[in-house]
């Protein structure tokens, strides 16, 4: 089978990886230098010079980008995947996607006999390297079928999620909670340092009992506390699917104020603390608004994280006030 990878960022790299020995595997990457270092290291593996030029022969097409918007700018154009498909293909996108666009880009596919999965991942770094993604699939039953041996070459857990967008749709939920999760725990620790309790002891109570989550169990112990915040997933990717999902629940007329309260939120993070910064920093903006650093007593606690020159306490009391605002937006 002749597979076409597009896309080697953070977890597209480790994905291709696991397709080059098993398939005949042709990879594009807008960075074109990376692609020709990835072919030059993986015997058999061909470098495109464009997107068309990867998709002519290829039985199936993964495409692993930020977003939508750059998977659907990638079908045009003489160079496009458009220009290099042919009938019978297979489009799998693997890019935590949103529903509206996957079901626009299938419809175009279709037209030419191409088939098309939206199958976005979850893991991250750790789990693309070791071949042991969550995918979410959204598409036909019978196309899932013939996909599962390409996806199961970087997925341990396939799941068919339902029709076109429905794997889109179930990633930006679960991203929707990570980000819940992250900054409820960042709350409830900055209250209680304040408060004169040590957040590693809060973390060990939260972590026997009920309300434990991966941030609290993992991400917080590893990243707050310590405050060495690696660069794994940027805060821009968790601010667009969390705003997927909230307009998920806008199409579907769904009532979701803490989602809607969390998709601001975030948006508020990813503008105060920029493009690079890993999506756990978010806790930083928390930690700014109260005045504290989440940081265990038995260390000496760094000071908190300075706001930009550009934001003094009326900009900040705005940011916040914005926030709750969502509340009462209509849905």
């Amino acid at each position: 089978m002749r597979v076409s990878f597009l896309g080697l960022g953070a977890i597209g790299l480790p994905m291709a990886r696991h397709l080059a020995a098993p398939f005949a595997l042709t990879v594009w990457n807008r960075t074109a230098a990376k692609a020709a270092a990835f072919a030059a290291t993986h015997v058999g593996t061909r470098h495109a010079a464009t997107p068309a030029d990867a998709a002519r022969g290829a039985d199936v097409v993964i495409t692993c980008l930020p977003s939508s918007h750059e998977v659907e700018a990638l079908l045009d154009g003489p160079d496009g995947v458009l220009a290099g498909l042919a009938a019978g293909a297979l489009l799998i996108d693997c890019t935590s996607g949103d529903p509206a666009t996957s079901r626009r880009i299938a419809a175009r596919l279709a037209e030419r006999d191409v088939a098309f999965l939206d199958a976005p991942v979850s893991g991250g770094v750790v789990g693309a390297e070791r071949g042991a993604l969550s995918v979410m699939v959204g598409g036909d039953a019978a196309t899932l079928e013939r996909a599962r041996p390409v996806l199961q070459a970087f997925g341990e857990r396939i799941v068919h999620c339902g029709a076109v967008g429905a794997g889109d749709a179930v990633k930006a939920i679960n991203n929707a909670l990570l980000a819940m999760h992250i900054w409820a725990t960042g709350e409830g620790l900055a209250m209680l340092t304040k408060a004169g309790v040590d957040p590693a002891v809060a973390l060990d109570v939260v972590n026997a009992s009920s309300g434990r989550s991966n941030a609290s169990m993992n991400l917080f112990p590893e990243r707050v506390l310590t405050r060495a915040f690696p660069r794994t997933f940027r805060l821009a990717l968790l601010d667009k699917d969390v705003g997927i999902a909230a307009e998920v629940a806008r199409e579907q007329r769904t009532p979701a104020p803490l989602l809607q309260l969390t998709a601001e939120l975030f948006r508020l993070a990813h503008h105060e603390l920029g493009e690079v910064a890993d999506h756990v920093e978010a806790v930083q903006l928390i930690e700014r608004w109260a005045g504290t650093t989440i940081a265990p007593h038995r260390a000496a606690a760094p000071k908190p994280t300075p706001a930009p020159a550009h934001v003094d306490a009326q900009e900040a009391q705005d940011a916040r006030e914005a926030a709750e605002a969502t509340l009462e937006q209509p849905l």
